[in-house]
């Protein structure tokens, strides 16, 4: 018995070194102190910072910084510049690189050209520690990127710049720190040296943006099933590009930025691999980061005498106001509203690893004095107290500001948006269900119904049953992404009145098809096929989908709309879903249609503020559509905006357009729309004018000629 209380009183010794207890107060810590703080409306990440003040070496002693927690802690501060690379939005990176080239000029010359002055003149530091110590100043960690990722506005213009701002100024700022520390060991600098650090970033950006986009394309094509490992992989990537960054002569935190960048395009954000990434990353990687800061805070320098107090508000004042002023001639520059300037200026005013870098590789070269390392990490707490304060008052009114902005719901059938996925072969479900959740609007409370229709039949019960088993495996697919899923097995004489009962018993508001894999003889035509059916009895918005490869082999959307697309009821809904699958897969839109169309999708995307490359192209020879063939590559996603008969931008040759897709583009993607459509709608166009009967019978006589045509030409050649 006594050998047991001393086994006990060993285990809680200070430090603590049983690993089980350590990792177990560590994810209390993790769970708790957000909690428990959220009470005093004070940001979980400041929680977690003071947490590791308090069990750290500097507080209570409970854990050492050592090798286990330094190891976590960079794995932590990896993977939040990973998942700023993964969250940013491509398409409006690329609009807004001139924007982050000048951002990342101002938040690195301002806060440099403030401090320097400071350091040599006020505080007295020699000329190598004045400069070392202001360039510090010009660093910034994304600490607060959690909170403005919380909020769902990683995509907001201000975070875009702020990031790429980011990667520039540290860059610049670990170069002088290579040229500082070796001017301090060899009393100058070499040409040799400025040639190997070029050479070396010259190979870094062939192996990150050249080789391995090649990787990974290759590997996520050919084991497209194997879900775990596309994890594992893509970790891989991020902690070979941080430590091909270091091998170049770069702070790794550059390097899994890097890698957040490439794998952008190949990780849609609303995939399940990127559910897992930042489940794993937020949930414990990243907090884990936050309590490592904590834990080099030593507050007891604040009683060792005036000049450490001293030194630590000066730095610290210089900090906050040289990232302030950087951020207010951003908001000069570019228009900015005042909420945009707080968030640039909170996002980029934390202090953390950069800093640290910089300041202990300096101490350690005895460029810098303790005075000044003490006054660093007091400034990286204030400044990571200020920077979460200020992110989230800045973040919680961007969103409020947004919903100003939303879509009619009532419009677009979203907020309580509701999507059908009737299935006819259990093996296309897991592609539809990958593509449903990429256009499904994530603040819907509905979830995705996947429907059977099972023939009434004397087997009818035990294919029910038979049925909902197998469509319950795709429940956990959906589930890896946090998307409900409800499986609905019903029996019906017929598969297209079964499909069409149930998407008005669940008012979904968009169904989504997979697409007819044979072409439609002229028989056919007059006695419809399932899908044709569908298609005239549903009102709603249809997707129909034939998903040949995988989607990061797209390069690129190619739109084609028929004249008057703008005039049907469901246009709004469409476009957005389009802009959101080409946001997703990180792919600018081609556009072919008609002016008046191009026009209207401009100037939906300027109402509601969406951010998409499109590119038009004038074409209206529908009739000859086999002319656009030579503009569409094996790589293109084609998306073809239909129309129901009987409505404004309906022409019977658009009938044959879906054949010819299925006959000459088998191995390319493609999508058929059908715009939601009703009847008052097209009363209101067409006024009093009533010919459908007398034109329905003019175009059956036309497809019955070009039928019989086409079979004489089949026998003649």
């Amino acid at each position: 018995m006594t050998d047991f209380f001393e086994l006990f009183a060993r285990s809680f010794q200070r430090p603590l070194t049983n690993p089980v207890l350590i990792f177990s107060l560590i994810l209390f810590i993790i769970l708790l102190s957000p909690i428990v703080l959220r009470k005093f409306r004070i940001p979980g990440i400041i929680g977690l910072i003071l947490s590791g003040v308090l069990i750290g070496p500097f507080g209570f002693g409970l854990l050492e910084n050592d090798s286990s927690i330094k190891l976590f802690s960079t794995i932590g501060l990896l993977y939040i510049m990973f998942l700023a690379g993964l969250d940013l939005d491509m398409n409006q990176f690329k609009s807004t690189g001139n924007k982050s080239l000048i951002f990342g000029l101002f938040t690195f010359i301002l806060p440099l050209s403030i401090g320097f002055p400071v350091c040599y003149y006020v505080l007295g530091f020699d000329f190598m520690a004045s400069f070392l110590t202001a360039s510090m100043f010009a660093t910034h960690t994304l600490v607060a990127y959690p909170i403005v990722s919380k909020f769902g506005i990683v995509k907001n213009q201000a975070v875009a710049i702020t990031v790429g701002g980011t990667i520039l100024t540290d860059t610049l700022v670990l170069i002088i720190l290579a040229i500082v520390l070796n001017i301090d060991k060899n009393g100058s600098i070499s040409d040799e040296f400025f040639i190997r650090l070029i050479v070396s970033l010259v190979i870094f950006v062939v192996i990150m943006f050249f080789l391995i986009p090649r990787m990974v394309k290759w590997f996520f094509s050919k084991l497209e099933s194997e879900k775990h490992s596309h994890f594992i992989f893509v970790l891989s990537i991020m902690f070979f590009a941080a430590f091909l960054a270091e091998i170049a002569g770069l702070e790794a935190i550059i390097g899994s930025f890097a890698a957040g960048l490439v794998l952008n395009k190949f990780i849609p954000h609303s995939s399940t691999l990127m559910n897992r990434l930042e489940f794993i990353g937020n949930a414990l990687f990243i907090p884990f980061f936050l309590i490592s800061v904590g834990m080099l805070l030593d507050l007891t320098v604040l009683v060792n005498g005036y000049m450490a107090v001293i030194i630590a508000l000066t730095l610290t004042a210089v900090a906050i106001s040289g990232k302030w002023i950087a951020a207010l001639f951003t908001q000069w520059v570019f228009l900015f509203n005042a909420k945009q300037r707080r968030l640039i200026f909170g996002l980029s005013s934390s202090h953390a690893a950069a800093t640290l870098a910089i300041i202990l590789a300096g101490y350690h070269a005895g460029i810098l004095d303790e005075n000044i390392l003490n006054g660093t990490i007091i400034l990286i707490l204030i400044t990571c107290i200020v920077a979460s304060f200020v992110t989230e008052i800045a973040a919680k009114q961007i969103v409020l500001s947004e919903k100003n902005h939303e879509f009619d719901k009532n419009t677009l059938g979203m907020g309580a948006e509701h999507i059908l996925l009737p299935i006819s072969k259990f093996t296309n479900i897991p592609a539809l269900l990958d593509f449903t959740i990429l256009i499904k609007d994530q603040h819907s409370h509905h979830p995705i119904s996947i429907l059977s229709v099972v023939p009434n039949d004397e087997q009818a019960e035990n294919n029910i049953i038979k049925t909902k088993n197998e469509l319950n495996n795709y429940v956990i697919q959906a589930s890896s992404a946090e998307v409900n899923v409800d499986v609905i097995s019903t029996i019906d004489y017929n598969i297209a009145g079964g499909i069409a009962r149930v998407s008005r018993e669940i008012f979904a508001d968009m169904i989504v098809l997979g697409w007819t894999e044979k072409n439609v003889g002229v028989i056919d035509k007059f006695l419809l096929t399932n899908l044709s059916k569908i298609i005239r009895s549903v009102g709603k918005t249809i997707f129909i989908c034939q998903i040949e490869k995988t989607w990061i082999e797209n390069k690129r959307i190619f739109l084609m709309t028929p004249p008057y697309a703008e005039m049907e009821s469901g246009f709004e809904h469409w476009v957005h879903k389009i802009i959101k699958l080409a946001n997703e897969l990180s792919l600018p839109i081609e556009h072919y249609g008609d002016m008046k169309t191009n026009h209207a999708i401009n100037k939906l995307m300027k109402k509601y503020m969406l951010q998409q490359k499109i590119r038009f192209s004038l074409f209206t020879e529908w009739d000859d559509f086999l002319v656009l063939s030579r503009n569409i590559n094996d790589e293109d996603l084609i998306v073809w905006v239909s129309s129901r008969q009987g409505f404004v931008s309906y022409s019977y040759s658009y009938d044959l357009i879906s054949d010819k897709l299925t006959k000459y583009f088998k191995n390319n993607n493609k999508i058929a729309i059908y715009p939601e459509q009703n009847h008052e709608h097209t009363a209101e166009v067409y006024g009093d004018i009533s010919s459908e009967p007398i034109t329905q019978s003019i175009k059956t006589i036309e497809k019955i000629g070009k039928g019989i045509g086409g079979i004489f030409k089949k026998k003649d050649s």
